[in-house]
């Protein structure tokens, strides 16, 4: 926030011209942004697809760029759901040795989001029920729901189906590998 507040005083603080400059930049540096983003989906790619040969496992590899993050999807092949994992523990772990190996090439922390066999876009929808039909209940009951452990991926779905509802509201609480949402009636 004070980076925008900062940004705001260098921009009045500068002439039309250098605003203007400032302006046709902002462009730029999405460019460079999206570029970033393209080579870290290619660098994980090349890492996965190798995993893959390594495990001979059968794979399509998708890249795309979606919310300011690479994501990279693997599909098609019979092995992929022991890839995944119970409750997609080794799809996370998989996912975090991704981002290692591209922030090893690119020198830059990535936020690369991994898929496997979908099972991302599945549990995206069960746990969007879920804050929808728990966040309800608290609405009708007055009374405050507390979810099981669950990954900042699964929370923030979670949290956002909440954010939905009108009269409720959602908080973090604990610490990871127990941290769980927690849902109150808004005051």
């Amino acid at each position: 926030m004070s980076e925008t507040l900062q940004a705001t005083d260098d921009v009045e603080a500068s002439s039309s011209a250098e605003a203007e400059a400032d302006a046709s930049a902002e462009p730029q540096s999405q460019s460079k942004t999206e570029d970033l983003l393209v080579q870290e989906g290619d660098i994980a790619g090349d890492y996965l697809e190798r995993l893959l040969d390594l495990l001979d496992y059968d794979g399509d590899i998708d890249l795309d760029v979606e919310g300011g993050r690479a994501v990279v999807s693997i599909d098609g092949g019979e092995d992929l759901a022991k890839l995944v994992g119970p409750r997609g523990n080794v799809l996370e772990s998989l996912q975090e040795l991704t981002r290692l190996a591209v922030q090893q090439e690119t020198g830059v922390r990535s936020r690369l989001m991994l898929d496997i066999a979908q099972w991302r876009a599945g549990r995206r929808a069960e746990l969007a029920e879920l804050g929808r039909s728990t966040a309800e209940k608290v609405l009708a009951s007055g009374e405050r729901a507390r979810l099981h452990p669950m990954t900042p991926f699964e929370r923030k779905v979670v949290h956002d189906a909440v954010a939905a509802i009108a009269g409720v509201h959602s908080e973090s609480e604990g610490e990871e590998p127990q941290r769980r949402v927690i849902i109150f009636p808004k005051p």
